[in-house]
């Protein structure tokens, strides 16, 4: 009687045995012509080779002579007493990818880009929390490097990067809190540092647009992922997350026809919004249209229409674009939408074509489940900063300030 592991061609074929052909002296060629030279893969490793390490030692000198040469004991001499700088991920000041923390905000024109928090939710209409949003996003982020694989940026490298802390906000009075908020754009931007803006809740995008625009004379589109149209003039008598691109437009210089959102959908659009959505003309993409189209065509024409005859374009990514199965940490979590690579494919696609500044907004902490949201949140950023450098429009939006604001 033969035992199970006696083998032949006709038993091992029929019971799809792995290693069949192997046993028998065939050897298999699904792709005879394959060449692992053709894979991105392959040349995401040779373009590593490409970018400076001058940063990354500067970093570690920094933290030895910052933070005293470690024990004895430790053979890595680059390590150091006290935790400073990207290592380890799970110590440290929680600042934006461990970016330098800029105390004196008029410092922040030293740099390429600037971070700032917004943490504010009294905008919100149903599920609060979004205050804590700017706190959460910075936590996570210490998981990331500088470095992505695929498209050959490092951050560290390549730019330069800080953070400003968070704009003191208004808990009881929205209007104040925009002023605040404006006040605080107005002079990152003006500095010429590329605003990052951590929300907090849609209603910041109107005062962030704001206080941009203010700055110069030439014109602002805006590209804006949502699940929600966020256009109609009040919410509960008031300026609420629901309204803040009724209140952008308005503005002399963010024209309603530069308008171009995306991912608008499902069971929570109001009526009174679509109905200045068709009044003003804008273009949303629904999520189907963005099935028909494709990401490729999706980006192309949202990018056309952003940009005609405007020399700068804002993006506002709201969390709850992505389908909330990725991203239950938000107020109005909506099925339906994004998923993460469609989402971040077509982030890189519109930054790659150069931001005046953007915003990440609704990420809510206390609905999320393992930071996921938060961390999703953290890669729309450093994925639309890899875009930006990676096809040289860092420090693009420089020459459309024409009106800096001085405080």
């Amino acid at each position: 009687m033969k035992s199970m592991f006696d083998l032949d061609r006709r038993h091992c074929i029929a019971a799809g045995c792995r290693g069949a052909d192997r046993l028998l002296g065939d050897r298999r060629y699904h792709h005879p012509d394959f060449d692992k030279k053709g894979l991105e893969g392959w040349r995401a490793v040779h373009r590593e080779a490409a970018l400076s390490q001058t940063a990354w030692n500067a970093e570690r000198e920094r933290a030895v002579r910052m933070g005293l040469p470690g024990a004895e004991s430790i053979e890595d001499r680059s390590i150091s007493t006290f935790a400073r700088g990207e290592l380890p991920h799970y110590a440290g000041i929680n600042t934006f990818l461990k970016a330098p923390y800029v105390e004196n905000a008029r410092d922040a024109g030293k740099y390429d880009a600037a971070i700032l928090g917004v943490p504010f939710d009294g905008g919100t209409t149903f599920r609060p929390g979004t205050r804590f949003g700017p706190q959460a996003i910075r936590r996570i982020s210490a998981l990331y490097t500088p470095y992505n694989f695929e498209i050959g940026v490092d951050l560290r490298e390549q730019m330069t990067m800080c953070d400003v802390g968070d704009v003191f906000t208004i808990p009881a009075d929205l209007e104040k809190t925009f002023d605040q908020i404006s006040r605080a754009v107005a002079h990152v931007f003006s500095q010429g540092a590329l605003p990052i803006i951590l929300g907090g809740d849609h209603s910041i995008g109107f005062p962030t647009v704001r206080g941009i625009a203010q700055c110069t004379s030439r014109r602002i589109g805006i590209i804006h992922f949502d699940r929600h149209a966020d256009i109609q003039e009040k919410d509960l008598d008031e300026r609420m997350h629901t309204t803040p691109w009724f209140h952008a437009t308005n503005l002399p210089n963010v024209p309603a026809s530069n308008l171009v959102q995306i991912g608008i959908g499902g069971w929570q659009v109001p009526r009174e919004a679509v109905a200045v959505a068709r009044e003003r003309d804008t273009t949303i993409i629904t999520m189907s249209d963005v099935e028909k189209l494709g990401i490729d065509k999706t980006a192309e024409i949202a990018l056309e229409i952003a940009w005609k005859d405007a020399d700068a374009v804002y993006m506002s990514f709201d969390i709850d674009s992505v389908d909330c199965g990725f991203v239950p940490g938000t107020g109005w979590p909506e099925p339906g939408g994004f998923l993460p690579r469609e989402a971040l494919g077509l982030v890189g696609r519109v930054a790659k074509e150069g931001l005046c500044g953007m915003e990440i907004v609704e990420v809510s902490p206390p609905y999320d489940t393992s930071d996921i949201t938060a961390l999703f949140a953290t890669r729309v950023i450093v994925d639309a900063l890899g875009a930006i450098v990676a096809n040289g429009k860092l420090g693009a939006h420089k020459p459309v300030i024409d009106k800096p604001a001085a405080f």
